[in-house]
């Protein structure tokens, strides 16, 4: 019977194990360096944490084996060793904090950066996306690189002004604002994230970047992907009944593309 235990014990932890080697279900592939490096992250705590997976399974399943044994005559007590205690729980603390502060660089990489290592407003583009209930709202600054005003008391979306954008205002004529995300390949994308109501979560998985839409406060995140295609922005934070069908698309194009895209928003407002 024990044998049989230490068996299914060892089975388990193969059939928990070959997913994770297989890649059975995986993420995206990412289209960013900052996001292959997040992959790579979290290879590695992959690698160590299932290696002291599998050595204490197949340890477990050892002992169950090797005492789990009828015998005859009283258990025998034993009061363990404080110096194999102290050792691995000693082993096990610092391997925690190395892989915490090796993950926290990879985090901080996105959201931190150095502002003189920064690109020109030239070199970068600059989207602001607004959450509401239960859309998303990309706004693009006009030919003079300037986002408009935005005033509460216009926000209308029956009439398409969904963030109360006063195009009264010089900065604000131009401003293009639309359902759906439209970024070149290959330049740094900058993303300012606002909510119009409550908690929203920015998400796109190709990306591994994520950040919480908090009312009164702008979010940031840069990017820079490598990979034309469409990749689907998601809210991954409950934010109403409707958050099942909150969900917007990145488009990563050429510049050509891109170009050609802004220059025809351009017209609508003509």
């Amino acid at each position: 019977m024990a044998f049989i235990l230490a068996l299914v014990i060892w089975l388990i932890c193969i059939a928990l194990t070959i997913p994770f080697v297989l890649k059975t279900w995986w993420m995206p592939d990412p289209i960013t360096d900052h996001a292959r490096a997040v992959d790579a992250q979290m290879a590695l705590t992959f690698v160590v944490t299932g290696v002291i997976f599998v050595i204490a399974h197949l340890a477990l399943g050892y002992a169950v084996m090797k005492f789990g044994r009828k015998r005859s005559g009283p258990a025998d007590y034993n009061t363990g060793n404080e110096r194999w205690e102290v050792l691995w729980t000693a082993a096990a603390t610092v391997l925690f904090i190395g892989l915490t502060f090796m993950g926290y660089t990879v985090w901080a990489e996105a959201r931190f950066a150095d502002a003189q290592s920064q690109p020109s407003a030239g070199e970068r583009v600059v989207v602001e996306v607004t959450a509401q209930q239960f859309v998303w709202n990309m706004r693009y600054a006009g030919a003079d690189g300037k986002f408009g005003s935005l005033n509460v008391n216009l926000i209308d979306d029956s009439l398409g002004n969904p963030l109360g954008l006063d195009r009264g205002q010089p900065d604000g004529k131009d401003d293009v604002i639309v359902p759906r995300m439209t970024v070149p390949i290959n330049k740094e994308i900058e993303v300012i994230l606002r909510t119009k109501d409550v908690l929203h979560n920015f998400f796109i998985p190709e990306l591994r970047l994520k950040l919480d839409t908090v009312p009164g406060i702008e979010g940031r995140l840069r990017f820079k992907p490598d990979k034309v295609g469409t990749y689907e922005i998601a809210c991954s934070e409950l934010c109403g009944l409707g958050h099942y069908k909150m969900r917007s698309f990145m488009d990563v194009v050429e510049q050509a593309d891109y170009d050609s895209w802004l220059q025809e928003q351009y017209s609508f407002l003509q």
